[in-house]
C-alpha cells in the first residue's frame, strides 16, 4: 500500500442555520479547503461524499458538489450512522492506498436542526437495529437495574434522543463496577467546553467549570444538558494526496496517515472486549505505535462518558481508572494525552456525517502548530476515534485514525 497525506482540511462553524441548505453548508467547507492547499478542484480524482440525515435524494454528493463545479468524476455517497465522515476519509485513503486515484476529497456534512423536534428526534433511531429496538431498549434498561445506582430526587429527566439513554444506561454501570462518579464526568465535559471556547469554530464557545456542568438541566442521570452533544448544522473536508502528487505541491505541510481502521461491532455478552479495544489494538499494529506514544486524541464523546469509556478503550489509561484519570489532568493541556482540544462533540458541536472530518480538522491543524490557544507543544502523533450507531451492548461502527507531522 502507498504512503498517502493529508495536505487540506476545512470545516464550517458548527451551529443551528435554520434558514440555510444542505448545499450552502457543503459550499463553505469547500471553500475553505480548497484555500488552505495548492490543490485545484480539477485535480481531484474522486469525492467520498458523506451524510445520514438528507432526505432530498439518493444522489446526494452528485447534487450537492454540481453548483460547486465537481462533476464528472466519481462521486461515492457515504453513510455509517455517526461514523459516517470518518468512513468517507477511510474510502478516501484507501482508494488512494491502493492506487487507484492519486488526489482524493472526503467532504461530510449535516443539517439537522430544524423548527420540528419530534421530526429530529426520531431520525436518530435508525442508528439501532429498528426491527430490534424494544429489545435493545430493554437491555440498556436492566443495565440500568443492574446498576442499582441512587439518583438524586431532584435530578427530573428531559426529552432526549434514544442514544442519550444508552449513554446514561453504560454510566451508571460503570459507576456501579468502578465507583465512578457524576463529578468526573462534569470534569471531562468542563474541560471540552473550555477549549471549545478556544476555538472559533465550535458551536458552543462558553467556558464553564465542574460545578456549571453539574448545575445544568439535567437529561437523564448522571448527563446534564452540558455534557451531551447538542443537535446542529454543519460541514468538513479534507485532501488526500498520493507520495507522487505530493511532490508537486511547493507549500504543503503535510500530515502523514500512519493507520486507518474501520471495524463493525459484534453480538458479544457486556464486560467483555468490545469494538474500540479492538479497533485501537489493530490501529496501533498497523501505524506501529502503541498508546503511549499519542500527544493528541479527539475522541467521540457523544457525552462525556463516551470520552471516559473511550479513553479506556484507546489504552489511555486500564479498564475502569477513565474517571480518576480525567480528574487527575491526565487529559488536559499538559497531561499525558490531550484530548479533545476542538471541544470536542459537546462543545465543537456533532452534525454527524461532518464529525469525523471535523475531528480530522482539528488534528491536522494541532500537528501543523495551527491551533492558536489550544495548541499542544510539540504534538507529532495524533490519534481519532469515530463511532456509529449501537448493536447490543457496542457501536455498530467504529473509525480510529493515527496521524504523524510530516514536514
Amino acid at each position: 500500500m502507498r504512503e498517502v497525506f493529508v495536505v487540506g482540511i476545512g470545516m464550517m462553524k458548527f451551529g443551528k442555520y435554520i434558514d440555510r441548505n444542505v448545499k450552502s453548508l457543503v459550499g463553505e467547507a469547500l471553500e475553505a479547503t480548497f484555500n488552505d492547499c495548492e490543490v485545484e478542484k480539477s485535480q481531484i480524482q474522486n469525492v467520498y461524499f458523506s451524510n445520514t440525515n438528507w432526505d432530498q435524494t439518493s444522489i446526494k454528493g452528485q447534487v450537492a458538489l454540481r453548483p460547486f463545479g465537481i462533476e464528472s468524476i466519481p462521486i461515492i455517497n457515504v453513510e455509517n450512522a455517526c461514523a459516517s465522515g470518518s468512513t468517507a476519509f477511510y474510502h478516501s485513503w484507501l482508494s488512494i492506498a491502493s492506487g487507484m486515484a492519486d488526489c482524493s476529497l472526503a467532504i461530510g456534512v449535516e443539517k439537522l436542526y430544524m423548527e420540528d423536534k419530534e421530526k429530529v428526534f426520531k431520525s436518530f433511531i435508525v442508528g439501532v437495529d429498528v426491527e430490534q429496538s424494544e429489545k435493545q431498549f430493554a437491555l440498556w434498561g436492566d443495565l440500568v437495574k443492574a446498576a442499582n445506582v441512587e439518583i438524586p430526587k431532584d435530578f427530573k429527566e428531559s426529552a432526549r434522543t434514544p442514544f442519550m439513554d444508552m449513554y446514561a444506561s453504560h454510566s451508571q454501570r460503570h459507576m456501579s463496577l468502578y465507583g465512578t462518579t457524576q463529578k468526573q464526568l462534569a470534569v471531562i465535559a468542563s474541560k471540552n467546553h473550555n477549549f471549545g471556547a478556544q476555538n472559533p469554530l465550535a458551536q458552543y464557545q462558553i467556558k464553564m467549570s465542574p460545578e456549571d456542568v453539574m448545575a445544568d438541566k439535567p437529561i437523564v442521570y448522571p448527563l446534564t444538558r452540558s455534557m451531551c452533544a447538542p443537535i446542529g448544522d454543519g460541514s468538513a473536508a479534507t485532501i488526500l494526496v498520493s507520495k507522487d502528487f505530493l511532490k508537486k505541491l511547493s507549500n504543503s505541510r503535510p500530515v502523514k496517515i500512519l493507520a486507518t481502521v474501520i471495524a463493525s461491532g459484534r453480538n458479544r455478552d457486556v464486560g467483555h472486549e468490545d469494538i474500540t479495544e479492538r479497533t485501537a489494538k489493530m490501529a496501533y499494529e498497523m501505524a506501529g505505535v502503541g498508546p503511549e506514544d499519542i500527544d493528541i486524541a479527539e475522541l467521540h464523546d457523544a457525552t462525556s462518558y463516551g470520552e471516559l469509556h473511550i479513553s479506556e478503550g484507546m489504552g489511555f489509561c486500564p479498564i475502569g481508572d477513565g474517571g480518576p484519570f480525567a480528574e487527575s489532568g491526565a487529559t488536559s493541556m499538559g497531561g499525558q494525552v490531550v484530548i479533545n482540544t476542538s471541544g470536542g462533540l459537546i462543545s465543537r458541536g456533532h452534525p454527524i456525517g461532518a464529525s469525523g472530518l471535523a475531528q480530522m480538522h482539528e488534528l491536522v491543524l494541532q500537528l501543523r502548530g495551527e491551533a492558536g490557544g489550544r495548541q499542544v507543544e510539540n504534538a507529532r502523533i495524533a490519534l481519532n476515534e469515530n463511532g456509529g450507531g449501537t448493536i447490543g451492548f457496542e457501536e455498530a461502527a467504529m473509525a480510529v485514525n493515527i496521524l504523524e507531522r510530516a514536514f
